[in-house]
């Protein structure tokens, strides 16, 4: 069984698609500063000033000024602005991704054709095999 195991684990699409995870969360948090720390405050200022991770609702009916207040306090919230963010976040991601497919997907040579392994018979023009030294069909001799 531990035998069987290793095999599966070393077999090359487990390896990759280990290595893709991996690669896609450290790609994740690059992409959450992006947005956090560069791309919102931008926006929020655009905005009026808004900063999207404070944007929240109380559901206690007490008003706080920071989500971080709300929170500390064990208040009940929905916190929208986090919600804003991660769908930003999402479609960055998403964006960035189909960039990089379609770039792999150009760079990506053309499978040569394989070379014919049949030929066709010059009196019947049946498909035969490359070798033959004989029509199947009509049985002409074929040189």
């Amino acid at each position: 069984m531990i035998k069987e195991f290793k095999e599966f684990a070393m077999k090359g699409n487990v390896l990759d698609m280990a290595i893709g995870i991996i690669l896609g969360l450290a790609f994740g948090k690059i992409v959450t500063s992006l947005v956090n720390d560069i791309i919102m405050p931008p926006v929020g200022m655009l905005l009026g000033g808004v900063d999207f991770t404070n944007l929240f609702i109380s559901l206690s009916g007490t008003s706080y000024a920071t989500l971080a207040e709300a929170q500390a306090a064990g208040a009940p919230t929905i916190n929208y602005g986090l919600f804003i963010n991660t769908i930003i976040d999402f479609l960055i991601v998403a964006f960035v991704i189909f960039l990089m497919v379609r770039q792999v997907n150009k760079m990506k040579r053309k499978e040569e054709a394989a070379p014919p392994n049949t030929k066709e018979c010059p009196y019947c023009k049946e498909t035969i095999p490359l070798a033959a030294t004989r029509c199947s069909h009509c049985t002409s001799e074929l040189s």
